[in-house]
């Protein structure tokens, strides 16, 4: 019913190399990616144009449809890409992306007939962690580019949007870290300080002391503006 696309490939100038492939705590940015949000999904593809370098993923791989033209070309290829009605798209350098967040996005969208269920922080929109109805907004992403868009939520006008409020997305993604994405290498090296400290925090907590002093496991709890 849903497909996972996952956005990468860009130019990571800042970057200096492709960052979807750089190591983040010992593994490709990516592929975290990927296994953070790939269960909510039927189907996960990837689009990027230097699909060589992204093979080890073992998933479907999709070049740009309209090169050259941003964000929005690679969400027109994305929904073009997917199998399935429902579209999640994520961007590949995203390590804190919400499954939560998306299922909510995902069941709003189905209850409410929405073309576009988007999250908002008080800085903007995120269009590259939102869930889109394929049917309808490929050909609006279509009329958009052919008519020189390059705003990646500048067809919004033509369908149905469900933009959830600060304080919505917020009870979805309590810690605030779904949307950071990185740039530069202090970013990334930021980023892994949290995710060392989230996981040692997580591993203390699953593991406790029970009344005999054995131990025992309790269950693990792009912005426009």
């Amino acid at each position: 019913m849903i497909t996972l696309a996952i956005q990468a490939g860009g130019e990571s100038s800042r970057m200096g190399r492709d960052k979807a492939l750089l190591p983040f705590l010992g593994r490709p940015l990516i592929l975290r990616v990927v296994e953070r949000l790939a269960a909510l999904a039927d189907e996960v593809v990837v689009t990027a144009n230097n699909s060589a370098d992204y093979a080890f993923l073992g998933l479907p791989l999709f070049a740009d449809l309209e090169p050259g033209r941003g964000a929005l070309g690679g969400l027109y290829t994305a929904l073009h890409a997917a199998q399935h009605p429902l579209v999640a798209i994520a961007a590949c350098d995203m390590p804190f992306a919400s499954r939560a967040l998306f299922e909510y996005e995902r069941d709003l969208l189905i209850e409410t007939g929405a073309d576009v269920v988007i999250p908002s922080t008080v800085e903007g929109s995120e269009p590259l962690h939102a869930v889109y109805r394929r049917v309808t907004c490929l050909p609006a992403i279509k009329d958009a580019l052919a008519a020189g868009e390059w705003k990646l939520i500048a067809w919004f006008p033509a369908v149905k949007v469900r933009t959830l409020t600060p304080a919505e997305t917020a009870r979805h993604d309590p810690q605030g870290l779904a949307f950071l994405n990185l740039n530069t290498p202090e970013e990334f090296r930021q980023a892994e300080r949290l995710a060392s400290n989230a996981q040692i925090f997580r591993n203390r907590e699953e593991t406790t002391p029970n009344p005999q002093g054995a131990s025992r496991k309790t269950g693990a709890g792009g912005r426009e503006g």
